[in-house]
């Protein structure tokens, strides 16, 4: 009880110091955000009438010739003849799906609903739930440095340090799957082969780029370019492909973002990398669609900022030979007391004010295990990770072997 006793406290003074470092610095060139507690959580709420359906029959080799964009216009021409009893609309379908998992997100009235958990051919039927990265760092009083201006001097944040990283990541690939990239950052060498995409609808419909300043971080981190400015990332220089599952706000679908990892199972090929700094609740068909592109893409999952263990989310629950869930410490390799923790996670990384670049070509500082991930997204380009020793003070009682080159 005394260590229970302790530990809110702790997490109260934690809590209160990072609202301070926030409001304090508004007035300067350089934001400092902390990721703690429930201000920085993505936080998830069910889609009412929305859900993922995963059908039984394996569709990865139908339609397998056509073009991406070709065949999920075919998958969905397929799932509404299929399912023609129940009277499913174009309009109703949102997603579709048919790589790592075989199905389609839709909207479902009650009687559709009930049709479909009776079908014989289907597997599962999850909730949809939205996702959304808390605060809403696009609203932060104050601006990232560089932004508008001049761009800084290049720095070598201590993350980067750290896990040995900085060598060079040039003709690599790294997927994005966030809130975009901002496409003209002069910093990062972003895809200029059309892979870029968004799974977004609305206003934000097939628009990759950055309106948020989360992906653009995470990639900095995973491969900004070694120059004379900004900051330099892990896999220097190397490709990253805008992804896009998150609007502005830092809000998405479940059934987007399996679509999103979909599309890099489709699109990647072996040597690249993709990185998921967002997570919400246990889903199968989010786990089972980045096992499948896992497969071909080596992946890097945030464990999470709930102080929980990373079994209880996903995708930071998939397991793999090619899947790697990142816990977070500090500078004083400290576990940090907003990571989760458990079995799921395989390295523990640098995500405690790590500075980054930001949308509108600035730069950032900000924490979380979001951050934690593409440090381990830049190394598994540079090749095999190695053991730079264990973190201290994992919850679990079985220390985090610290990812390092």
């Amino acid at each position: 009880m005394k260590n229970f006793t302790l530990f809110i406290r702790l997490s109260l003074v934690l809590s209160l110091a990072s609202l301070f470092l926030v409001t304090s610095c508004q007035n300067n060139d350089l934001i400092e955000v902390q990721e703690l507690g429930s201000l920085t959580n993505f936080t998830t709420e069910p889609i009412k009438g929305q859900y993922v359906v995963v059908i039984k029959e394996n569709m990865a080799g139908k339609y397998a010739t056509q073009k991406y964009s070709q065949r999920i216009l075919s998958l969905k021409k397929d799932y509404l003849a299929r399912f023609s009893d129940i009277k499913l609309t174009s309009e109703e379908v949102k997603q579709t799906y048919g790589y790592g998992v075989s199905g389609f997100a839709a909207e479902l009235n009650e009687d559709q609903l009930l049709s479909l958990r009776k079908d014989s051919r289907v597997k599962s039927i999850e909730q949809d739930y939205v996702i959304t990265l808390n605060p809403d760092l696009s609203i932060l009083k104050g601006k990232p440095s560089g932004g508008g201006g001049g761009s800084p001097a290049q720095v070598t944040p201590w993350g980067i340090s750290r896990v040995g990283g900085g060598l060079s990541g040039v003709g690599k690939t790294a997927w994005i799957i966030d809130t975009g990239i901002d496409l003209t950052h002069p910093d990062l060498n972003v895809d200029k082969n059309g892979r870029n995409a968004s799974f977004l609808s609305g206003i934000d419909a097939n628009n990759p780029n950055d309106g948020n300043g989360h992906g653009t971080h995470v990639a900095g981190t995973v491969a900004a370019i070694n120059n004379t400015i900004g900051v330099v990332g892990v896999a220097a220089g190397a490709t990253v492909v805008a992804v896009r599952v998150l609007d502005s706000r830092g809000s998405g679908s479940y059934s987007g973002v399996i679509a999103g990892v979909e599309y890099v199972g489709a699109n990647g090929i072996d040597g690249d990398a993709a990185n998921m700094s967002l997570g919400g609740p246990v889903s199968s068909a989010l786990n089972n669609a980045v096992i499948t592109a896992s497969a071909k893409v080596k992946f890097a999952l945030a464990a999470g900022n709930e102080s929980d263990n990373a079994d209880n989310h996903s995708p930071s629950s998939a397991n793999g030979a090619n899947i790697y869930t990142v816990s977070a410490m500090d500078k004083l390799d400290v576990f940090a007391y907003f990571s989760n923790y458990g079995s799921s996670v395989d390295f523990c990384a640098p995500g405690v004010a790590i500075q980054s670049l930001w949308k509108s070509g600035g730069m950032n500082t900000i924490s979380g295990t979001s951050m934690a991930a593409p440090h381990v997204c830049g190394l598994l380009l540079l090749g095999t990770i190695s053991s730079g020793g264990f973190v201290q003070n994992d919850p679990d009682g079985s220390p985090d072997k610290i990812a390092h080159h």
